[in-house]
């Protein structure tokens, strides 16, 4: 398992919360990218993050994940036309 989805998971994702749902997997892919940006790193494909996810048993397409942190502050920011 690569340190570098190790590290999101950590900073950006938690099962701590009370979801309808959990994330789809754009919304996955979107907080995935802007951890990247805020952490000046290069994303990886969506494959590798849906591999990563599968490797700490989490389905990409059935989970429970809430975003947490700076970077799902900067996706949903970015994602809703209202707010930016």
């Amino acid at each position: 398992m690569s340190a570098h989805f190790d590290q999101f998971l950590a900073e950006a994702l938690t099962s701590d919360r009370e979801t309808d749902g959990g994330l789809a997997k754009e919304e996955l892919y979107g907080l995935y990218t802007s951890w990247c940006l805020i952490n000046q790193s290069q994303p990886e494909p969506a494959e590798a993050l849906w591999a990563a996810l599968e490797g700490h048993r989490i389905k990409p397409e059935d989970n429970t994940l809430a975003m947490s942190g700076p970077a799902a502050l900067d996706y949903i920011v970015s994602s809703s036309p209202d707010l930016a």
